[in-house]
């Protein structure tokens, strides 16, 4: 099974000035990979940059503010609109997005018609991905 729900998505990166610079993100998910949200951030001419999210991550940072490390998701309001604030942390530095919640929540909706929450493990083949892990050690 390979079905994919997709989306482009219009955020803002918080520069340290508090001013905000307007983005494209890509998001995807398959049905192979039912866990994972791919977030493909379009930055100038370059070749995206792409992060993986745990799709309960974002699901759960609508309401409260969840994740550690690397990956931060929380709640917030920016100019009176309900967003979702992604902070993300890497060697090269940290960088915080304010996600509008409308089309991320729609797009979370889809996911979840295509793959329902608790059947995700229906969708993996575990003999393979025991495989993979058994081959790259």
């Amino acid at each position: 099974m390979n079905a994919t729900v997709s989306a482009e998505l219009g955020l803002r990166l918080v520069v340290p000035d508090r001013t905000t610079v307007p983005l494209l993100a890509g998001l995807s998910y398959t049905a192979d990979d039912p866990y994972a949200i791919r977030m493909a951030f379009h930055v100038g001419n370059d070749e995206p940059v792409e992060w993986i999210f745990a799709r309960e991550l974002l699901t759960v940072g609508i309401v409260r503010r969840v994740g550690d490390g690397d990956v931060q998701v929380w709640p917030a309001r920016a100019d009176g609109e309900r967003t979702l604030n992604i902070s993300l942390t890497s060697p090269f530095g940290q960088a915080l997005f304010e996600v509008p919640l409308p089309p991320l929540t729609e797009f979370l909706h889809r996911t979840y018609e295509l793959v329902s929450a608790g059947r995700e493990a229906d969708f993996m083949d575990l003999d393979e991905e025991l495989s993979n892990m058994l081959w790259s050690s």
